[in-house]
């Protein structure tokens, strides 16, 4: 819903890694509603849940859920509300694989580089290598192919049988 508050969640990583540390105002000043926004809602009724795995950040957003009790007598005859509270999640979800962090907006001094980041480009090269390697491959097996027909062609005896009726 538009202008509705998030709870922003944190793995306990965001705490101890300095990269992440960063990364954790960052998401907070983008995901988090300001307190006492004139558009924001009063309420709040989704979770977005940021956690460090795989050298990634995975990122998931979940919706509040209150389901009340089954039906309208059992609640007026105990008096009490039956709500339980459960998370849905909703999304979008996404992961994000940090590269580098600069000093300023777009450029500027390198605080954090990901050292164990492979280029895409990087991996289609590789890739583009490799397939470049089987048509060599093939190559060579049919040029040793040529050359075993060549030696068992010239190995094989000839009849002598042959010479006497010509």
């Amino acid at each position: 819903m538009k202008g509705s508050r998030p709870l922003l969640q944190f793995d306990s990583s965001f705490e101890t890694l300095p990269h992440l540390k960063l990364c954790k105002n960052i998401f907070i000043d983008v995901f988090g509603t300001p307190r006492g926004h004139p558009k924001s809602k009063p309420f709040v009724d989704r979770i977005m849940g940021f956690y460090f795995t795989d050298k990634k950040i995975w990122v998931r957003n979940y919706q509040i859920v209150q389901e009340q009790s089954e039906n309208a007598f059992e609640g007026s005859k105990t008096r009490e509300k039956n709500v339980t509270n459960s998370l849905v999640e909703i999304g979008p979800r996404f992961v994000l694989d940090p590269m580098r962090i600069f000093a300023g907006s777009f450029g500027g001094q390198t605080l954090y580089q990901n050292p164990d980041f492979v280029s895409p480009n990087t991996i289609r090269s590789e890739n583009n290598k490799s397939r470049g390697g089987d048509y060599k491959n093939r190559k060579d097996q049919e040029v040793k192919k040529k050359r075993r027909k060549e030696i068992i062609e010239g190995s094989i005896r000839k009849n002598p049988l042959d010479e006497v009726f010509e």
